[in-house]
């Protein structure tokens, strides 16, 4: 099944996509279900078991629904408000190559446990236009991720146990500032004003059933599910990277089994993978810049377009655009 947030008429609903480009509105289904996506998942299994219902019976019967195209909306995040977002760091690949890009042996702690850090769950956008300040484009990136979205509240869970709080699945893009990463992360504090301007997810919710087919074992001497889905990245119609979910070292479960230590996590949490290997422009760059001293890096622009694409998952498109300002806060540097 495959949900979505989207505006039309200038109002914000909740859908039911299928066929490919028809969205079903909830409101129009069945007004006794929650019309926004956070309150559906905080409503829990029994409410998303009714919009499962309804999603059987269009696929058998379309006609019987009312629908509107996907080319009359707006699309937007698919949890456009999550409880929180977390962001973690499951790809082994990735690590190694930004690590041996700067000169560094590779950590040994990262095969100990897995980690997240906290973003910004305020600033979460979905497809279309990213708006960002001057400083952001110092050295603008993207990252290419997956993100797991939280259908159940729960505390101390067990990796073995934790796919089962997973209610869908959604492309991400975690994007980063990175002059302003690197200046604050001197201080062995961060990241936070390098990301917490915007973290993209889009352009729907998939819920687990539909990636059923996809699902590979854990890799030796770990827990939980993994998918084999392409990771795809292109600007301006460029494909820059290219990876696959299933090269995820730490799985889903695992993280969130480190999340929900002596903690709840609850529906609506967002959960990304952290960045897949060749999955942004810093390490891209460092990658050719080792190989040769001419590589001239390359960074976001106002006016590109992000497209990102995993299997199953759609494709996630953004345009970047710059606001008329000169407020800069690494000017304000003392």
């Amino acid at each position: 099944m495959k949900l979505v947030t989207y505006k039309h008429n200038h109002t914000e609903h909740l859908g039911i996509l299928a066929h490919t480009d028809r969205i079903y509105p909830i409101s129009e289904i069945d007004e006794k279900i929650p019309d926004d996506m956070g309150i559906l998942l905080l409503e829990g299994e029994q409410a998303m078991f009714q919009v499962r219902y309804y999603n059987d019976m269009i696929q058998q019967n379309a006609d019987a629904y009312k629908s509107i195209s996907l080319n009359d909306v707006i699309l937007q995040a698919p949890v456009p408000r999550p409880t929180s977002c977390r962001d973690g760091y499951a790809f082994r690949q990735h690590v190694a190559a930004a690590r041996r890009n700067r000169g560094v042996p590779m950590i040994e702690e990262f095969d100990q446990y897995p980690i997240f850090y906290f973003t910004n769950h305020n600033a979460i956008q979905g497809p279309g236009d990213l708006w960002c300040m001057p400083d952001h484009f110092q050295k603008l990136d993207f990252e290419l991720e997956i993100a797991a979205v939280i259908g159940k509240k729960g505390r101390n869970i067990k990796a073995a146990d934790a796919d089962k709080y997973i209610a869908g699945y959604t492309i991400m893009n975690d994007m980063s500032a990175r002059t302003l990463q690197m200046e604050e992360m001197l201080l062995n504090l961060g990241p936070a004003k390098g990301k917490d301007f915007s973290t993209v997810i889009g352009p729907w919710f998939v819920t687990p059933d539909e990636l059923e087919q996809y699902i590979v074992p854990a890799k030796p001497n770990h827990t939980g599910n993994r998918h084999n889905l392409q990771m795809i990245c292109r600007v301006n119609g460029i494909q820059v990277s290219q990876g696959n979910v299933g090269d995820m070292d730490w799985t889903f479960a695992e993280i969130i089994e480190r999340c929900a230590y002596g903690v709840d996590i609850w529906p609506g949490d967002v959960i990304g993978s952290g960045t897949v290997g060749t999955g942004c422009f810093l390490e891209l760059n460092g990658t050719g810049l080792l190989h040769d001293k001419e590589f001239k890096p390359q960074w976001l622009k106002e006016n590109d377009v992000v497209e990102m694409e995993i299997t199953g998952l759609g494709l996630l498109s953004n345009t970047i655009k710059k606001v008329d300002s000169d407020f800069s806060i690494l000017a304000l540097k003392k």
